[in-house]
């Protein structure tokens, strides 16, 4: 099955005189691998989508835009340290956003290794996160991924103005809504391609 991702892995390689071994060479995968990428059967993380960026000499921007173009089911996480509400939300998205992988989390750091392995399209993120602050996961979450959009959930409004200073593309106040996460999901820096619900 083609996707925009897998179309353009194969045009750049070729264009650069590479075989699927040869770049698999470059970035330390199987040749098999790179065979998966261009058929469409699979999507590379974030780490590899840097390790092809360099060596097809190409802009990391543009291979990480067509694999949001190419993910039919975008990954979406929620990281809150109060199980119940974690819950609860967790529930509300899987309304919003039916065709997404929706993970939740209560320890930042488990959201960040997550993140290092799995392309984030979105993250909604509880400021206050016991001795972490939501600020500084933000700001760890965008140095793994750029594209990922972020959004804080917050019972404390009085958090905006610091919120703001990060580079997130929302904010919202507790309980989360169906309607306040809809409204997010248009309002999106990089909106999800599919599996969004309207």
């Amino acid at each position: 099955m083609s996707s925009p991702f897998a179309d353009t892995l194969k045009r750049l390689r070729q264009a650069r005189g590479l075989s699927q071994i040869q770049l698999g060479q470059q970035v330390f995968v199987s040749n098999s691998t790179i065979a998966r990428w261009e058929n469409g059967s699979r999507l590379p993380d974030a780490t590899m989508i840097a390790r092809l960026s360099k060596a097809l000499e190409v802009d990391i921007g543009t291979l990480l835009s067509t694999v949001a173009a190419s993910d039919e089911s975008p990954n979406v996480i929620m990281v809150d340290d109060n199980k119940p509400i974690l819950a609860d939300s967790l529930s509300v998205l899987e309304e919003a956003i039916p065709n997404a992988i929706i993970t939740g989390f209560i320890w930042p750091q488990e959201a960040i290794e997550y993140a290092r392995a799995n392309r984030v399209a979105l993250a909604i993120v509880d400021i206050e996160l016991g001795t972490t602050s939501g600020l500084d996961l933000c700001h760890t979450l965008l140095e793994v991924n750029p594209h990922t959009n972020v959004v804080f959930l917050t019972a404390y409004p009085d958090y905006s103005l610091d919120a703001w200073g990060t580079e997130a593309c929302g904010f919202m106040v507790k309980p989360l809504t169906l309607e306040g996460i809809r409204k997010q999901l248009g309002r999106l820096r990089y909106p999800l391609m599919r599996g969004a619900g309207t």
